[in-house]
């Protein structure tokens, strides 16, 4: 069955605590499975990068989500899943750190979804090189893994140097299920190598089916099974439920195992409208507490 959650409103909620505290519990009264959380650290300011087309800047409010997780932790059932953490502008043993401490105090629900990042001026400003990014991307991903699963690890890396260390907690689960962002073909084919899920960036149609192709044959090329590789879509709430019934069954057959309610990007400016956006969305897709809520 296809777990569907929702996406954390980043820019909508502000810096009241109350009402993130009503999002998260009422998505998770409604019947949702998890939460979805974005990450930037920085964002750029418009007037000393002239030209900048992205559509995050110094005035877009994004929560830090490790902290966010803890709070959301304590008061609701929700898995809580990052979407997607910028791993190479971060230290390594810290995410991983972070993660396990989530992971502990979910009781193992959490899933970190990682990615590579876009933004040079974040790098800089956190002191890494924008350019091999990359590179350090792909040693930082066995590093977790070996944070979470043992007791202490001596590593000799490009990027990175551990001496009989580890974390303590480690996670309930082990590893932390990685889900990967990105949307290129480098992008599909490290997924398929590596990754337990990933993030679509577009929707059901020709260009998923050419990137889950990719996906499938690296996986099939690394000794892998493609059918154990989560995916998870997006449903965007455009002001009605009308068609997201029809935009699920269309991304169950494109294969998601996840999918998530993104109320983000409909004009939507209290926490009282992304409530009955949700009340409204899980409704039409049937969750079970739907009903009773």
């Amino acid at each position: 069955m296809t777990k569907i959650g929702v996406v954390f409103p980043q820019n909508s909620l502000g810096d009241d605590p109350g009402a993130i505290r009503a999002y998260g519990q009422a998505a998770d009264e409604l019947g949702y499975h998890h939460v979805r959380v974005a990450d930037h650290v920085l964002g750029a300011d418009r007037d000393a990068h002239p030209g900048w087309t992205r559509p995050y800047d110094v005035d877009t409010s994004i929560h830090e989500p490790f902290v966010l997780f803890g709070f959301l932790a304590a008061l609701t059932s929700l898995e809580l899943a990052a979407s997607v953490i910028i791993l190479p502008q971060r230290q390594t043993a810290l995410v991983a750190k972070q993660a396990a401490e989530v992971d502990v105090l979910t009781g193992g629900r959490f899933r970190l979804g990682i990615g590579v990042g876009w933004n040079p001026v974040e790098f800089e400003a956190l002191g890494l090189n924008f350019a091999d990014r990359g590179r350090r991307y792909d040693e930082q991903i066995t590093l977790l893994r070996r944070y979470w699963t043992e007791r202490s690890i001596t590593h000799r890396g490009e990027f990175e140097t551990v001496t009989g260390a580890g974390i303590a907690p480690r996670p309930v689960q082990r590893p932390i299920p990685l889900w990967f962002g990105g949307q290129s073909e480098p992008a599909y084919r490290r997924i398929g190598r590596l990754a337990d899920g990933w993030f679509p960036q577009t929707t059901p149609g020709p260009e998923l089916d050419a990137a889950r192709g990719t996906v499938e044959r690296a996986a099939t090329a690394a000794g892998r099974d493609p059918s154990t590789i989560g995916l998870e879509g997006s449903l965007h709430w455009t002001g009605t439920p009308d068609g997201l019934a029809e935009s699920a069954e269309a991304w169950r057959r494109s294969g998601a195992t996840h999918l998530a309610v993104n109320t983000g990007g409909a004009g939507l400016k209290s926490p009282d409208e992304h409530i009955d956006a949700l009340t409204r969305a899980a409704a039409a897709l049937g969750l079970e507490r739907a009903a009773v809520a």
